[in-house]
């Protein structure tokens, strides 16, 4: 505000010192600034903090709207590009999580969710290989190649079973690093996902993307058929953050629990 009066009044100087004076007697309390004496005239670096102060909420009322817009379209359908397939990031986890999503993946449609990126952490040996198994079978079914359909990549884990605490921050730093580089270099449509640790930095990245415009990735997120009464810890920041478009549960009474999430029946 205070840039556009001085632009207009150029040739007032007097009437600047005024207004400025005036406007800091009203931001005192806000910016704890002392006021002007009027002897030392206009103050140079009470205008630049008004203007610091100012470009501030003026960004983070920016985020705020998309923020807010975010979450409000976050629960949009697909049909917008039913004809076009959507580029697929599927987030696999060690046991029972490379399980269900491979049960998962065998009912989805794979022409709409095509390509298909597949994570797993850098220390899981076997989900990486079903999932490799998974898509040869379907490239023999349909004569293509894996190459064309699917890609599997490792990410780092942001900490191992029985770490320390204290060595687990450079490790977290490093995890979310590389998932950063992961989602630049993927740039995915839609995220499938179902708890693996490892799907928390990701979806966090996805959602920083698209509330700052970079990238809007659809989450889903697929509770475990373990969790009858309450979400995992992964899910439960998805839910409560608003992270996730959609986050689906196998058990009724856990629906009940969490009204916004959806029940999708059990996939086991």
């Amino acid at each position: 505000m205070s840039n556009l009066i001085w632009q207009d009044h150029a040739s007032s100087f007097n009437f600047m010192c005024v207004f400025v004076e005036d406007v800091s007697v009203a931001l005192t309390d806000i910016l704890k600034l002392p006021l002007m004496d009027k002897s030392n005239g206009c103050s140079f670096s009470s205008i630049s903090s008004i203007a610091v102060f100012s470009s501030a909420v003026f960004v983070v009322s920016l985020i705020l709207v998309r923020l807010l817009y975010v979450l409000y379209c976050s629960s949009k359908p697909l049909s917008k590009r039913a004809s076009k397939p959507f580029s697929t990031l599927i987030i696999l986890g060690s046991g029972g999580h490379t399980a269900e999503m491979l049960n998962l993946l065998a009912v989805l449609q794979k022409g709409r969710f095509n390509p298909r990126f597949y994570i797993a952490a850098a220390t899981d040996n076997m989900s990486l290989q079903k999932a490799q198994l998974l898509e040869n079978s379907l490239a023999a079914e349909n004569a293509t190649r894996v190459t064309d359909t699917a890609q599997f990549m490792k990410i780092y884990r942001s900490r191992e079973v029985g770490q320390s605490y204290i060595t687990s921050v450079w490790t977290t730093f490093v995890a979310m690093v590389h998932a950063l580089w992961l989602m630049i270099k993927i740039r995915p449509e839609v995220i499938l996902c179902n708890g693996p640790g490892t799907c928390i930095p990701l979806c966090a990245i996805a959602f920083i993307f698209k509330v700052l415009g970079i990238r809007w990735s659809l989450i889903f997120y697929v509770e475990s058929i373990a969790r009858v009464r309450r979400l995992s810890l992964r899910g439960l920041l998805l839910y409560k953050l608003r992270m996730a478009d959609k986050l689906f549960v196998q058990w009724p009474q856990l629906q009940r629990q969490y009204p916004r999430a959806t029940y999708a029946g059990r996939l086991m």
